[in-house]
């Protein structure tokens, strides 16, 4: 049965029609396409709340999500990349997914780990399934690549991370397209008046989330649509980041939880980036004890 088209989505793709048809003409074409996806935006946040134990405080955590390497994307700037996180010297490294484009593919596979590994975290790395780490039989090597990079992969599943006398969790669950997810199953040992920072690749998850003991999510996937149009925002998303694609949302009412959408590193589809720079995340937490 054929998808039924809304207004909205409609405009967006006349609009989308004509911006490719004026920047493949002009200057905006080398821009969206050699500039704008190698010119990194570092974002920095803090984040405050109740639950954050002192020990914690100004802890620094560093996110960096979708590199799709192979698809515009090559270890060189991967390694530069890597030098970047490093100088913020983080104490948390958090990967959300995507790390190549088509993993069954990468012919340069053996060589991710060794730069990878460069990364320093003093409390630990952790990463996260996304859809394209499962596409192409690519689970295994993914998971593979990222155990001899140091990482914790977190398949539904949580870890306590402790400092002196205090504690946080870190849960992290499967991709929502390829995957199977299962937030209760992330959350089930989590004590309840514990911080618990939760990773998921699709950022639409949120709306399950906000059920759980979840204080904050990190996610992915939507790379803010690659391309943005003004008054229109996101020209294209994908499923499971349709509502959230980009930045902070607070979601629930009781107890609210609070998602960030990182943009992404890489370009996938088409190797564009119009008015949605690359990312990178820096959070700081802070207590309020």
């Amino acid at each position: 049965m054929e998808k039924k088209v809304t207004r909205r989505k409609f405009i967006k793709r006349t609009i989308g029609s004509l911006f490719s048809a004026v920047i493949a003409g002009t200057g905006g074409y080398y821009y969206a396409r050699d500039i704008e996806p190698k010119f990194l935006q570092i974002n920095e946040h803090t984040i405050k709340h109740a639950a954050i134990p002192p020990n914690f405080h100004n802890l620094t955590i560093v996110q960096f999500s979708d590199i799709h390497l192979g698809f515009h994307y090559d270890l060189n700037q991967l390694t530069t990349l890597i030098k970047k996180i490093n100088s913020y010297s983080p104490d948390l490294i958090f990967f959300t997914g995507d790390l190549m484009d088509e993993p069954n593919k990468y012919e340069e596979i053996e060589q991710i780990p060794g730069i990878l590994s460069e990364l320093k975290a003093s409390i630990g790395k952790f990463s996260i399934y996304g859809n394209h780490d499962h596409g192409g039989y690519g689970s295994d090597i993914y998971r593979t690549v990222m155990e001899k990079s140091g990482f914790d992969l977190l398949l539904n599943e949580s870890r306590k991370v402790e400092k002196n006398s205090d504690t946080i969790y870190i849960s992290g669950i499967d991709d929502a397209m390829l995957g199977k997810p299962d937030i209760q199953t992330a959350v089930a040992n989590i004590p309840p008046e514990s911080y618990n920072i939760l990773l998921s690749h699709a950022p639409d998850l949120a709306d399950t989330a906000k059920n759980f003991h979840v204080n904050l999510q990190l996610s992915g996937h939507s790379h803010g649509g690659q391309i943005q149009l003004p008054f229109f925002g996101a020209l294209v998303t994908p499923p499971f980041g349709e509502k959230y694609y980009e930045g902070f949302y607070e979601i629930g009412e009781e107890n609210p939880i609070t998602v960030y959408v990182n943009r992404g590193i890489g370009t996938t589809r088409l190797p564009f980036r119009f008015l949605c720079r690359p990312e990178l995340t820096i959070f700081t937490l802070q207590s309020e004890s």
